[in-house]
């Protein structure tokens, strides 16, 4: 019977790819250096993108889910030293 062992490991590779391709021509779109330079309405942009014409199947998906993901989680990670 077929097997692929530790296929994951090349899915891993993949999202890690697709992601930071995604996440350069993010920068470069927004002239920002990092994600993290993001502002509130670039996410916004994003996520409109995503939700209305990035096709559902795309396998673009994934990397701008990734970046959405981390750019939020960075903030929420601010605020509570802020709030510290």
């Amino acid at each position: 019977m077929f097997h692929w062992d530790r296929m994951y490991k090349h899915e891993e590779n993949i999202e890690r790819d697709i992601t930071e391709r995604v996440e350069e021509y993010v920068c470069e779109f927004f002239d920002v250096e990092t994600i993290f330079d993001l502002t509130d309405s670039d996410i916004d942009q994003l996520e409109n993108f995503v939700n209305n014409d990035l096709n559902e199947y795309s396998v673009m998906q994934v990397g701008f889910k990734n970046i959405i993901n981390d750019w939020e989680l960075n903030l929420d990670e601010e605020d509570e030293w802020d709030d510290l």
